[in-house]
């Protein structure tokens, strides 16, 4: 993967990937302003395009979560509309996906690897929480440490994997065929984005209802 540097703070390199991630955060940012600031009773169209973007994201934690969706949506939700734009910027000329970096796959990642425990502990407090690790053996102790290790970075792998291969897939067959077939590769972009936009998602909410509801599941009847 070619490094690609926008300019250095003394030792510190700093990466168009970085760049790129904290231009996304300031428009989720701005966005979330701008749609929120006058809210009305009777919604114009921004606000009525992201009332339903919550709902139907609110409908998916819920079919996970039922008890916790009000607890997990700020996190999911934005962990959605961060990944669908990132994944997604790179159609525009000059950019990149910052979700083509390992780097950056990595961090978000290890954001919801913390977010998991964080969640986890929050909701059934600390010795509750760490007592599953335990269940049903304390011989499976390892084990549990070793799955939470390889499904982060499995994340990370998976999530860089597919974005990078799909910016060089397009790349190659521009290349090839020039620009006579631009809508079908436009396309296959946007919907493989979005694919991988969601089942990142859908694999960080599995992760923090299973912690949040892991208490539950390993109490006796």
């Amino acid at each position: 993967m070619e490094n690609e540097f926008a300019f250095a703070l003394g030792p510190v390199v700093i990466a168009t990937s970085v760049i790129t991630t904290w231009g996304i955060m300031l428009v989720i940012t701005a966005l979330a302003w701008l749609s929120t600031r006058r809210l009305e009773m009777l919604p114009g169209k921004l606000q009525t395009t992201v009332e339903s973007i919550v709902v139907a994201i609110d409908k998916a934690i819920v079919a996970v979560a039922p008890e916790h969706g009000r607890l997990i949506l700020p996190f999911i939700a934005t962990l959605w509309l961060f990944l669908i734009i990132a994944n997604l910027i790179g159609l525009i000329p000059g950019l990149h996906s910052p979700t083509r970096d390992l780097s950056v796959t990595s961090a978000l990642a290890i954001l919801v690897f913390f977010s998991v425990h964080w969640f986890g502990i929050k909701t059934q407090g600390l010795k509750n929480y760490l007592r599953h690790y335990l269940s049903p053996s304390p011989i499976l102790l390892p084990f549990h440490i070793i799955s939470e290790l390889t499904r982060t970075l499995a994340l990370a792998v998976r999530l860089f994997g597919n974005i990078m291969s799909l910016e060089m897939a397009a790349l190659l067959v521009l290349l090839v065929a020039g620009f006579l077939v631009p809508i079908p590769i436009l396309m296959l972009h946007i919907i493989e984005a979005l694919v991988q936009a969601y089942i990142f998602g859908m694999l960080a909410l599995v992760y923090v209802a299973g912690a949040i509801q892991s208490q539950q599941h390993d109490s006796p009847e």
